[in-house]
């Protein structure tokens, strides 16, 4: 009878301890969250107010620290005038948010099916400065390349870069406890700067920010938000590195920084990068955005203060670390000496745009509630019911893939008869520009590859400012034979007061160089 007696004891203890193993496997995400309208206002209103702060707390110190955290004797400068004073004298800082409102402003005008094409459009046409992946998309666009091709590696050598990072918040902040859609967003959105790591950068903020309505967890939230990219990617990887270093070095986010330095600062798409500490790669940044976020441990300072600290895009890490955070505590929630830096400028028009932040948080919930209704959630009575979407992974996608940056070729000279460069390799992008007298010629020039015509490329002056419809690298090409390559080029239409000038050539290969 003992005997018995024992083996139901340990059946009816190990079925118990299985339904436990099962109940604490269970995401920490419910299926369905209930709140307030007037509570996801305030988290929608954290979301733009903390973004806005933490773009202008980084702003200083923006690629002022490449390859190399800001130490904590370095001061980081804040008073509550500081955004008022980037609003008057440099108003370009907020690229994070102007090119935002652009999409918001598309929702806004077409609804929720606008077509990608239309905030190509909208975007290509905005008439606000660009860098990187953004700006040679919108040349792209201009020359009638249209997404997804105009954010295609093989069109765009910045699409790793972290543009659609930095400006995908919107598609986050309109789909709350909705990850996936979110990605059909920026599906439709991102593709036009980006692609690869590039793209999932921004696929990555914008579930972030999705799930940080529906969990105050913040190692849950970035968690939950990764499982939307393809765990082959390198940037998923690079993800996953940071959350295992993080649990490792709790309280050591130099460490992990350390450790991020070894193994992911290695630029392979943008030339400007390439050799060179600079480092605008969107893998890397979103490693410091969320050490930010782990590290801070929800505390408003902390969090923006370590994704600042760790360098680089100091001032877009900065900013997207806060609004997430923004989201999850919600505007009521961000202490006063932080909220007081906005309250000049709340219902003023953000450069190049006819939105001020006010507006911006009011078109924010118009679009997050019609997005609860459309995808089966309730909105009754001041009260909303989001169904909350179990994280699906986008679709696998490589920029870059089997090219290696072996070489950076002093090409520097002007462009005349019979100039020209030869390489070794599988590619190559040629940085350079045009200057005139006249800011409204475009000079026409055929580029030839080992006496074939490969294209003709137009290529508009670059202007003082950078409001232009400049390319940003004169040419590249990849995907070549790997052999000795002849570049030559003839100019169509010179005129006497125009020069183009030939910068550094970046060579890859299809094998790594460890000499």
């Amino acid at each position: 009878m003992k005997n018995i007696a024992f083996i139901v004891y340990v059946f009816v203890v190990v079925v118990w301890c299985a339904g436990c193993t099962s109940s604490s496997s269970q995401t920490a995400v419910p299926s369905e969250v209930t709140m307030t309208q007037d509570e996801l206002a305030d988290k929608i209103r954290g979301g733009w107010a903390a973004k806005t702060i933490g773009c202008t707390y980084g702003g200083p110190v923006e690629f002022l620290h490449n390859g190399t955290m800001i130490q904590d004797y370095t001061p980081i400068k804040w008073s509550k005038d500081r955004v008022k004073f980037y609003f008057d004298t440099f108003p370009g800082l907020y690229d994070d948010l102007y090119v935002d409102i652009i999409f918001v402003n598309v929702f806004e005008r077409l609804g929720l099916e606008a077509p990608a094409d239309s905030f190509a459009i909208s975007f290509a046409n905005a008439g606000f400065p660009l860098w990187h992946a953004n700006q040679v998309a919108k040349y792209n666009i201009k020359q009638g390349i249209m997404p997804p091709m105009s954010g295609h590696w093989l069109n765009n050598p910045h699409a790793d870069d972290i543009d659609y990072q930095i400006e995908a918040d919107f598609a986050g902040l309109m789909t709350p406890g909705m990850p996936n859609t979110a990605s059909e967003i920026s599906d439709r959105v991102g593709h036009i700067f980006t692609y690869g790591d590039g793209w999932y950068g921004g696929v990555y903020v914008g579930a972030l920010y999705s799930m940080a309505f529906v969990s105050d967890d913040m190692e849950v939230v970035v968690s939950e938000a990764l499982k939307t990219i393809p765990e082959q990617s390198d940037f998923y990887r690079c993800m996953k590195d940071v959350i295992d270093w993080y649990k490792q070095y709790p309280n050591d986010w130099k460490q992990t920084w350390f450790e991020c330095q070894k193994k992911w600062t290695s630029e392979v798409g943008c030339p400007d990068g390439v050799f060179a500490p600079f480092d605008i790669d969107a893998k890397i940044n979103s490693a410091y955005v969320i050490m930010g976020l782990l590290y801070g441990q929800k505390d408003f300072f902390s969090t923006i203060d370590i994704a600042a600290r760790c360098g680089q895009d100091s001032d877009c890490n900065a900013a997207t670390a806060a609004g997430i955070l923004g989201t999850m505590i919600g505007y009521s929630n961000i202490p006063e000496n932080w909220k007081e830096s906005l309250y000049e400028i709340e219902d003023i028009p953000f450069a190049y745009t006819d939105v001020s932040l006010n507006k911006l948080s009011e078109l924010g919930l118009k679009h997050a509630l019609q997005v609860i209704e459309r995808e089966g959630g309730k909105v009754d009575n001041g009260q909303v019911a989001i169904k909350v979407q179990k994280t699906v992974a986008v679709k696998y996608e490589k920029a870059f893939e089997g090219h290696y940056p072996v070489d950076k070729l002093a090409v520097n000279t002007t462009l005349q008869d019979n100039t020209g460069f030869v390489f070794d390799g599988i590619g190559f992008v040629l940085k350079g520009y045009v200057k005139c007298t006249d800011e409204n010629y475009v000079a026409q020039v055929e580029m030839y590859i080992d006496g074939n015509l490969i294209e003709t490329a137009n290529l508009p002056v670059a202007k003082a400012s950078s409001i232009d419809d400049r390319r940003v690298d004169l040419f590249h090409r990849y995907q070549l034979q790997n052999a000795k390559h002849e570049i030559s080029f003839k100019w169509l239409n010179p005129h006497k007061d125009a020069h183009i000038y030939l910068g550094e050539a970046v060579i890859y290969s299809d094998k790594q160089n460890f000499n």
